[in-house]
């Protein structure tokens, strides 16, 4: 794990200048306290910062051929890399190291772009073609690691965060209000956005090439389209299979040089994965936070007795809610463009304890997304019978749900799965609320709902890839590309390596992914049982006592209690006062309306008024 960053005037004959290529990588020192490396050669720079997990002694970047005709700075890791080498070898490649981005330096010059096929693993690159004069940037197929560009006056810039880029333009970034409306709409800024004017994210999958004198161009490279499996695998088949690419993808994820831990809740997930880590080898060390036993939610004994099971050790981090509003500042500067989940300032603190003690963590992050483990998926599995009954009935339904004042959430998921056009229906089930209600609340001189981007924008290129998905395939299509990457896996790549820890998720083994996108819906929800075929491989694990416990949400109970009190303190300051820099884009009547609704009781509006806080710290960090 590592920080790249770079720079190609592509139609321009301006020559880099070291010094700033040098001052661009030194943004990112965090995400690689062990090395850097620099390459600059007439219009082309790269930057690089590592952390030292596989092949400590010579795996240095930025990394060549031994011609000096490719060139590679890499963020992440390929977990594969040995059955790509020992291929290369066989085709008269010799190695000099036994790092990973070897591999991606041969592999360039053997398969060309194609070589991003070959990998298995997780990473934001950069490829120099000196011969064809040309630069490829790729994020890998989940979007587990982040890339962002600008593009300005024929210079490229990149880097795994924003701060390089920011260092190359010397000007403080002025806010996209339509990425402002996409992000107060899903609590996070869906790809090709971010919330900056002029500066965009590769979306999971895809990836952006240039040419000297030529016009850069984003192309989606992960173009799998799920078909359904024929004939219908049967249970035990299914669990079989299952198993299989679990223990695969855990032993490869394992690969390390360095001290490995695991990131422990008090769910099944991760009391699963810490079952499979344990049938590769030995114990290893275990992390968890919570925030004490007056919180139901507190996961702190749960993870302990898993740990117990398992005979592996555990560190408990406990937080409050003076951490909470002491942190949240710091926490918006490491994520760089917001995040509104509640979970953000758990994982914080969690991945500052763990990095004591070893550089690389594994989290059991995915199985919600891919096996249907929100209450949402209830909605859509069986959202089929509710559009079938006589629009009488469902209206008179609605009425009734309109007297339920505080629960926005019911009321919305009920209106979503009443709309008829199915990619309509996804993005306001995937809504924190309704696009109209978020253009009131902007400025008359900012764009509005007329003009603004909405979310299937950033579908356009994946709508044609999820024909033959189910109702809730297709949902799942669409979280697994764009909600999961652009929001928890950023904010998990932007928290665990704000203190140089690198964060791995064996769940989004691709090859799993992939075999789990051609299931039907009733092996991820049936009975009303969310994540139903994936519970059956757990029982193999676990006792029924983990099995048993309820979701609890990494905390999100437990900070919405904290934010719902600190809004009468400084919060509410944030809302009151004219002067708050989101009226720069706001209306301030209209947000001073959301939160005397939500402040006397008539309506929730809690996840909205977070993500205002969040927007408001950002802003003043930006300052």
């Amino acid at each position: 794990m590592c920080g790249i960053c770079g720079q190609f005037n592509f139609k321009r004959a301006a020559l880099i200048d070291p010094s700033l290529i040098h001052a661009m990588t030194g943004t990112i020192a965090h995400r690689g306290p062990d090395d850097e490396g620099f390459y600059t050669s007439g219009t082309v720079g790269l930057g690089f910062r590592r952390l030292s997990i596989i092949d400590l002694k010579s795996g240095r970047q930025p990394m060549s051929d031994p011609e000096q005709t490719v060139w590679v700075v890499f963020n992440g890791e390929i977990y594969n890399f040995k059955e790509v080498r020992h291929e290369l070898e066989s085709l008269g490649y010799a190695f000099r190291t036994s790092s990973d981005t070897e591999v991606i330096v041969h592999g360039y010059k053997q398969w060309g772009v194609n070589v991003l096929e070959r990998l298995n693993g997780m990473f934001g690159l950069a490829i120099w073609d000196a011969k064809q004069r040309r630069l490829m940037l790729a994020r890998d197929r989940l979007g587990i690691k982040l890339v962002y560009y600008r593009l300005e006056e024929g210079t490229l810039l990149f880097g795994s965060e924003i701060r390089p880029i920011l260092k190359w333009t010397g000007r403080k970034p002025e806010i996209d209000p339509g990425a402002l409306s996409l992000f107060l709409q899903h609590r996070y800024t869906p790809s090709p956005f971010t919330i900056y004017q002029g500066i965009r994210k590769l979306a999971a999958g895809t990836r952006l090439i240039v040419e000297e004198g030529g016009d850069p161009r984003v192309e989606q490279w992960w173009n799998v389209a799920p078909v359904p499996l024929e004939p219908v695998p049967s249970k035990d088949e299914v669990k079989e299979k299952l198993l299989d690419l679990y223990r695969t993808a855990v032993r490869r994820q394992l690969i390390s040089d360095v001290p490995l831990g695991l990131l422990l809740s008090g769910g099944m997930d991760s009391a699963l994965l810490l079952g499979l880590m344990r049938q590769c080898g030995e114990s290893r060390n275990t992390y968890t936070v919570g925030y004490g036993d007056s919180y139901l939610d507190d996961e702190l004994h749960d993870a302990a007795r898993t740990a117990r099971f398992f005979g592996s050790p555990n560190e408990p981090i406990q937080i409050d809610r003076k951490t909470f509003e002491k942190t949240l500042s710091k926490i918006t500067t490491s994520l760089e463009e917001p995040v509104a989940t509640s979970s953000i300032i758990p994982m914080y603190h969690l991945c500052e304890r763990t990095r004591r003690d070893v550089k690389v963590a594994l989290i059991g992050q995915g199985p919600d997304e891919l096996f249907g483990g929100y209450p949402r998926h209830l909605g859509v599995a069986y959202g089929g019978y509710w559009r079938s009954l006589p629009a009488g009935l469902r209206r008179l339904s609605g009425v009734s749900l309109g007297n339920l004042r505080r629960k926005e959430s019911i009321r919305r998921a009920f209106y979503a799965l009443d709309t008829p056009e199915r990619m309509e229906r996804y993005r306001r089930v995937l809504s924190l609320v309704p696009q109209e209600f978020v253009a009131g609340l902007f400025r008359d001189s900012l764009p509005s709902n007329g003009n603004s981007p909405t979310i299937r924008t950033c579908w356009h290129d994946l709508e044609p890839l999820m024909q033959q998905t189910d109702e809730l395939g297709g949902l799942q299509f669409l979280e697994v590309r764009s909600s999961l990457p652009d929001e928890l896996l950023m904010y998990a790549d932007k928290l665990s390596m704000a203190h140089g820890l690198e964060i791995r998720v064996p769940y989004l083994d691709h090859e799993l992914v992939e075999y789990v996108e051609r299931l039907p819906a009733s092996f991820k929800v049936r009975h009303g049982i969310r994540k139903w075929i994936h519970r059956q491989v757990a029982h193999n694990f676990l006792p029924s006592e983990i099995l048993r416990r309820r979701k609890r949400g990494f905390a999100s109970t437990v900070v919405d209690q904290w934010f719902r009190s600190s809004l009468s303190g400084r919060m509410n300051e944030i809302f009151s006062d004219p002067q708050s820099l989101i009226y720069r884009h706001l209306r301030h009547s209209e947000v001073e309306k959301l939160f005397q609704a939500h402040h006397s009781g008539r309506a929730d509006y809690h996840k909205v008024l977070f993500s205002l806080v969040v927007v408001e710290e950002l802003l003043r960090n930006c300052q």
